[in-house]
């Protein structure tokens, strides 16, 4: 018998792309599913279309609903609310911009099936720029857990890849995401406090409480950039704004768990970067790149230190800190 899955449609002010995520979910061949839209406190009509969809394609469906809030909390209190309103023995979390392929949650119950000691699977993604056209397409996800260096190589322990994960973010498929419920509970869920960066902590926060992070070489999903995503990347600048929103969230997540050298030089950098909050400095130019390059890389004393450092170091766990 099937599970019954959940997928949560994390919105906010979604309007232009929520029927086209929700028709990918309608479209799964999975059969037993539980939908959740979470909205953020829209100020468009994001909640009066999906309340129309539903009431149209109900019966597809196990359960269906909205869950609501009167402010706006930032998507990981958004993504929170789903979390809590699900029954599912797994979790798909779709951004309301995002689609997902007919067999995504097929091909994600296939393996973890198969592979029974998995709590949090990461697969391939398409990425498309405004629109899911062919003449819009940009890249398919690579699989690179062949490559030793990579965080889901076989030889990855959790403890390994939390140390990977404390240096910087190495999950580049977050939308791939599919989660055991009662895991994702047990580490408390997504960080309130952290409004606008749901994943990364979670990464943290998984594989410190000893969860292994596993990939399956399948694309799941269109992901989609565009002008209006929270995660902006077709923005054409040097350091994403979001970055100096970052330095509370690391000055407890990810800074107690380096060693100095490598602490120093990501503090360092972070100072340095400051000029480029000057929105001229921060236009993607072959100045300014050159600028962010001899301040970041060149006059950061650490950095050098650090990777020497990391060269003796070549033969050791501690390595993973150092790169």
């Amino acid at each position: 018998m099937d599970s019954l899955i959940t997928v949560v449609v994390v919105a906010y002010n979604s309007s232009s792309f929520i029927i086209e995520a929700l028709d990918s979910i309608y479209n799964q061949t999975w059969r037993k599913i539980e939908l959740i839209v979470t909205d953020d406190c829209s100020d468009d009509n994001t909640v009066e279309l999906c309340h129309n969809w539903m009431e149209i394609h109900r019966s597809r469906f196990a359960c269906i609903r909205i869950v609501t809030s009167e402010k706006n909390t930032g998507v990981s209190g958004n993504a929170n609310r789903g979390l809590y309103s699900a029954n599912g023995e797994w979790i798909k979390f779709l951004g309301a911009d995002d689609a997902l392929l007919p067999g995504c949650i097929e091909a994600n119950m296939e393996h973890v099936r198969k592979n029974q000691h998995i709590k949090i699977l990461f697969s391939r993604l398409n990425i498309y720029n405004d629109n899911f056209l062919p003449v819009n397409f940009v890249l398919t996800t690579e699989d690179d857990s062949f490559n030793p260096s990579s965080i889901m190589h076989p030889s990855r322990t959790a403890d390994s890849q939390y140390r990977m994960l404390v240096v910087s973010d190495r999950i580049h498929y977050t939308p791939s995401a599919f989660f055991h419920r009662e895991t994702l509970l047990s580490v408390g869920g997504f960080d309130e406090r952290v409004r606008l960066m749901e994943d990364y902590p979670l990464w943290i926060k998984l594989t410190k409480a000893g969860y292994r992070l596993y990939f399956m070489d399948v694309v799941t999903a269109n992901y989609r950039r565009h002008a209006g995503a929270a995660n902006n990347k077709k923005q054409r600048v040097i350091v994403n704004p979001n970055y100096f929103k970052t330095e509370k969230f690391r000055t407890e997540y990810t800074y107690p768990a380096l060693p100095f050298l490598v602490r120093s030089e990501q503090r360092i950098n972070w100072i340095l970067s400051q000029a480029f909050r000057w929105p001229y400095l921060n236009r993607d130019t072959s100045f300014n790149r050159l600028i962010y390059r001899l301040l970041t890389r060149f006059m950061n004393p650490f950095r050098y230190i650090s990777f020497l450092y990391g060269k003796l170091k070549s033969d050791s766990s501690e390595n993973e800190l150092y790169h």
